[in-house]
């Protein structure tokens, strides 16, 4: 009897399996981005989704969730099931929010599972040439001649855009009006209009219109040129010694997510950005794919929260 006990136990046993990468999708995907269309995340986004769809079996579909510092869609996502079929695409705000909004309710770190870290861009420095500079030391100059009259777009509150302009006016001692934008889509308008007059934003989104000269390229934020923008040196050579800065985009899923879907979903994601039909557009327009492993992508969160909390509490910057 026991014998019998012990055998009908383990065919039990041998029922309840771990959930494999084998056995996922079997449904569509949401990948939920923090920004609106239009800008690099989304524009990432929708060309990694397309891909995924691809790989997988599943048809993987974009949502857009926009709002300060991507609270709504960092919310639902850290709320959703660890399943693998919500997964978010954050961008560098995710190292920021907590600092701007103590009282969001998830924790950057506890609450969300790293998948894969998807792309690098550094940030360029632009004016509209109705401003009367064209490097980056004119720029200084004539911002300390003209305290507050230039205004400048750096995304939203917190992002690393907005930061970065921060640090910029902290570094080298001048004024600048911060306008803040709901997403790079809603920018361009205005900087292409000359409504605002300097804009830090992707290189990925704005080398078309340096090329085109509709804008004035003055600096990357880089800690060295672009590759799309050789000419153009860095902040750190130019005006301010150390000064780099990236903006960084990656895939994450929430907390507990199967080691095995994680695994799955990192190798599929690699591999897609290391495609040449995905990395050599990108790489043409600036941007660096990434194919790292997920604690590649958790040691970058964790130096990001690091950094930008600094600057934040240093630079008394308040969420709105």
């Amino acid at each position: 009897m026991k014998a019998s006990v012990a055998l009908f136990a383990a065919l039990m046993a041998a029922v309840v399996v771990p959930v494999t990468g084998q056995e996922f999708p079997t449904r569509p995907i949401k990948l939920v981005v923090v920004a609106p269309p239009g800008g690099t995340a989304d524009n990432v986004a929708r060309t990694l989704a397309a891909k995924l769809s691809d790989r997988v079996g599943q048809q993987v579909v974009v949502e857009n969730r926009p709002s300060n510092a991507g609270i709504v869609g960092y919310e639902m996502v850290a709320r959703s099931p660890a399943d693998g079929y919500t997964l978010l695409m954050a961008t560098g705000t995710l190292s920021t929010v907590q600092a701007l909004f103590p009282t969001v309710t998830f924790d950057a770190v506890r609450d969300f599972e790293p998948i894969a870290w998807v792309l690098t861009t550094p940030y360029v420095v632009t004016a509209h040439p109705n401003v009367p500079v064209s490097t980056m030391q004119e720029l200084i100059a004539y911002a300390k001649a003209n305290p507050g009259k230039l205004s400048y777009s750096g995304g939203t509150v917190g992002a690393q855009q907005h930061l970065s302009g921060e640090l910029l006016k902290r570094s080298t001692n001048i004024d600048m009006l911060y306008v803040p934008y709901k997403g790079s889509g809603a920018m361009l308008p205005d900087l292409l209009a000359g409504r605002v007059d300097v804009a830090i934003e992707n290189v990925l989104l704005l080398t078309q219109y340096v090329n085109k000269n509709s804008i004035k390229a003055l600096a990357v934020t880089g800690a060295t040129r672009s590759a799309v923008l050789p000419n153009v040196p860095t902040v750190a050579e130019s005006v301010s010694p150390g000064f780099a800065v990236i903006g960084w985009f990656g895939v994450f899923a929430p907390a507990k997510t199967p080691a095995a879907i994680v695994r799955k979903l990192n190798a599929d994601i690699a591999a897609i950005m290391k495609s040449p039909e995905v990395a050599q557009p990108l790489l043409a327009q600036g941007a660096e794919p990434q194919s790292g492993t997920p604690e590649d992508l958790r040691k970058l969160l964790d130096r990001e929260i690091a950094v930008w909390s600094k600057v934040i509490k240093d630079a008394n910057i308040k969420a709105e």
